[in-house]
């Protein structure tokens, strides 16, 4: 079962839990449901990071992405990218993981970006989009260190990709 929970931050963003169902195979649990979460998704991609890795804040102007954390534990960082918005740059952190089961459904003109804080993490996107994906070069992406987001992140020298590196 998926349950909804209010976001004091942004009401934009929307956070699910997930119960699961576990006996001796394991574990089972829900991550969108189409009754709950009304979009239709394009297609899943998954990022499988190391211990201290950085992927930096991206994002676009029409994709939805719900994001779980399906192996690991991962802090995950939500920015508002809308110029106009009261809240622009302002930014949400959480923890996601598969102990806690939680979901977040980021909108369009919202970055993301997330840390691995296991010696491995699985992380899931759920895309949504209109017309053709935008891939890298039509996204819009800022460094994991930008001076105007001011984000803390609890470690001094990530692990970085080039693209990070360099934006």
């Amino acid at each position: 079962m998926l349950k909804a929970s209010i976001n004091k931050f942004d009401n934009e963003i929307k956070i699910y839990t997930s119960k699961s169902f576990n006996d001796f195979r394991g574990q089972l649990w829900t991550s969108w449901d189409h009754k709950i979460i009304k979009l239709n998704f394009n297609h899943d991609k998954f990022s499988l990071s190391k211990k201290n890795v950085i992927r930096g804040f991206h994002g676009d102007k029409k994709t939805w992405k719900l994001i779980s954390c399906v192996y690991g534990k991962i802090l995950f960082v939500v920015v508002n990218f809308k110029p106009k918005s009261k809240k622009y740059l302002s930014h949400q952190s959480f923890i996601l993981s598969d102990k806690n089961k939680k979901t977040v459904l980021v909108p369009p003109n919202y970055l993301n970006a997330h840390l691995c804080l296991t010696e491995q993490c699985l992380f899931h996107y759920k895309l949504s989009y209109k017309g053709k994906y935008n891939d890298v070069k039509e996204q819009f992406s800022i460094p994991w260190n930008d001076k105007k987001i001011n984000y803390k992140w609890p470690i001094k020298k990530p692990i970085l990709s080039y693209r990070d590196k360099n934006d």
